[in-house]
């Protein structure tokens, strides 16, 4: 019995070749996933501290906390995590801000935003639910999607 792994740890035992890839390209897919996952919370956090910062003129974690619908504990953690990330700096006693990678994660998350919603209004869905579903779906949208979403909305004028 051959217990040889693949590239993703798949084991090949007594699988014909194709099997094993198809395998190996799902575990893929499924790391991918687990991997955006990890990124949505960063990338939520800066979105929201730059729309903070720009409405308010400043982040506070209570902002964050209520905001988010999470406790402040919560938002202590992921700040930290964010620190630790360069992508936010806080003051004591004061608010969070972004650092310039943060401002250019914030860019680029607003950026998917604005073009999720606007494919999935123009496909029919309403503005309030676009909003809402896109929330979800932007963290999950591959570059050379967002390319093919951003031609397609831009086809349709």
């Amino acid at each position: 019995m051959d217990n040889s792994h693949d590239r993703s740890g798949v084991r090949d035992v007594n699988l014909a070749p194709a099997d094993v890839r198809a395998a190996a390209d799902r575990a893929d897919a499924f790391a991918s996933v687990r991997n955006a996952h990890e990124s949505e919370m960063a990338e939520d956090y800066v979105e929201l501290i730059a729309e903070l910062v720009d409405s308010n003129g400043e982040a506070r974690p209570v902002d964050l906390a209520e905001r988010l619908g999470v406790k402040p504990p919560t938002v202590t953690k992921n700040i930290s995590r964010l620190v630790r990330n360069g992508l936010v700096r806080r003051e004591r006693y004061r608010s969070i801000f972004l650092t310039e990678k943060g401002v250019a994660l914030a860019d680029a998350c607003r950026r998917r935003h604005r073009i999720v919603v606007a494919t999935l209004i123009a496909l029919g869905v309403d503005s309030e639910t676009a909003e809402r579903d896109a929330e979800g779906i932007e963290h999950h949208v591959s570059d050379e999607t967002l390319v093919a979403f951003e031609q397609f909305v831009t086809s349709r004028g």
